[in-house]
């Protein structure tokens, strides 16, 4: 079984890659691609696609240098500011140039009349469909329906809601919300973060039933595990982010798990492989 993680955060504190200066407490201790591997290495972990941390804001730089480094064990998802009027061409110049594959947007969770529900969002959105790369949505389950208007114009780009919108077992509202985004065939799920929304320690048997409602709605085909090392650590070992599912979530038949550890990730992030 290939296992695939589409949901990993790298940084260096290294001068040729500079911190931004709206960033007044970078990260003190490095979290870099080469403890990564060792990580992945360890646990059996093919690949993994690398999502640009907001440490470095816009610039996407180390990642860029990361995937080309290691191509055959890396793939990047790039930040773009979304208020800068180039932002499009922004998306464009990382996804040419530097060979990132996706886009990931951060609306916040409870905004309203913001830039995700400005007119500015049909550019960046039209050049991610153009491109064939995936957008990633980083947002609360309250911001769905907006992103749901965007998807109305731009039926063929690929979607990635990370976290599950960072749904709480107990939150009805919020895990219909969610699931009424499996309408759009082209939008897919991280089933990570069980370790965040719980109230419990591993395995995080509490949020079980939301899991399995979401595999339920969208399909194997549609859901993928991640780890979002290194944000777990002091939650989650990397380890037990990729047991919960393979050993704990009894509900997977052997064939879908292969799916979700790995076939759904390569479905948008194929490594080159054909």
């Amino acid at each position: 079984m290939r296992i695939i993680d589409p949901h990993v955060h790298v940084w260096k504190n290294d001068p040729a890659f500079p911190w931004p200066e709206e960033n007044k407490n970078p990260p003190r201790e490095d979290r870099t691609a080469e403890d990564l591997l060792a990580l992945m290495d360890a646990h059996g972990v093919e690949k993994t696609v690398l999502v640009q941390v907001i440490h470095y804001r816009w610039d996407n730089s180390y990642v860029a240098d990361v995937i080309k480094r290691y191509p055959d064990k890396f793939m990047g998802v790039g930040r773009i500011n979304p208020e800068d009027p180039a932002a499009a061409d922004h998306v464009s110049m990382w996804t040419e140039e530097h060979g990132l594959h996706g886009v990931r947007l951060s609306p916040a969770k409870d905004a309203s009349e913001d830039w995700f529900t400005s007119s500015s969002m049909d550019p960046i959105f039209a050049r991610a469909q153009d491109l064939g790369i995936p957008m990633l949505i980083l947002t609360g389950s309250r911001r769905l329906p907006d992103l749901a208007r965007l998807l109305d114009k731009y039926p063929e780009l690929d979607t990635v809601i990370d976290h599950m919108a960072d749904v709480h077992p107990d939150d009805a509202e919020g895990r219909k919300l969610l699931a009424d985004m499996a309408r759009y065939p082209r939008v897919y799920v991280k089933i990570s973060h069980t370790w965040s929304i719980s109230k419990g320690g591993y395995p995080w048997t509490d949020t079980h039933d939301l899991v399995q409602e979401v595999y339920q709605t969208f399909g194997a085909q549609r859901i993928s595990w991640g780890t979002d090392w290194p944000v777990c650590i002091g939650k989650a070992e990397y380890g037990h982010t990729l047991s919960v599912v393979r050993d704990e979530m009894k509900f997977f038949s052997t064939e879908d798990l292969e799916w979700v550890l790995g076939k759904t990730a390569l479905t948008l992030w194929n490594f080159g492989e054909k």
